[in-house]
């Protein structure tokens, strides 16, 4: 149970202490809170979590298949630098996965464009778009889907 007005971010940070989710700037503006609901990346500081009642929520914590293995996406990053301070990363990596989920082989435009919501004052965006490249395949691929399967359906 929670109050009307909570928000989806308050209620995944304090209340279900899972804390991947960043609280950026509370206005929708920074994309650090992306999350997805039933796949579709969303602000968490702007989404009631009443309304994810019955509806599924993935954060960066259930992006690993296995305990301690790494989603693509997440390797990704790393092997193409698209991370450095890595506060922006996981509502990064949920607006990637939301991109890859809707359009499995996307182009650099694509990428950029699904990443517009996201600030980040570290990297320059390049890096963060050749994991986002980098990692298109191995989502779509055969070795992802339980990942994938997985991904949706925790919170």
């Amino acid at each position: 149970m929670v109050e009307p007005q909570s928000s989806l971010l308050s209620v995944l940070r304090d209340h279900l202490k899972l804390t991947g989710t960043k609280e950026g700037c509370s206005t929708g503006y920074c994309g650090a809170c992306t999350v997805l609901v039933d796949g579709e990346p969303v602000n968490a500081c702007l989404f009631f979590a009443v309304d994810a009642d019955h509806r599924s929520v993935t954060t960066i914590e259930g992006l690993s298949p296995e305990r301690g293995e790494l989603h693509p996406l997440q390797s990704a990053f790393i092997e193409s630098g698209g991370l450095q301070c890595g506060f922006c990363t996981p509502g990064m990596i949920m607006s990637a996965l939301g991109l890859l989920l809707a359009h499995p082989a996307p182009d650099e435009a694509a990428v950029r464009e699904a990443l517009a919501g996201n600030l980040c004052r570290c990297t320059g965006y390049q890096s963060i778009v050749a994991g986002v490249l980098e990692a298109a395949p191995k989502v779509r691929g055969a070795d992802a889907a339980p990942a994938r399967k997985r991904a949706r359906s925790r919170a």
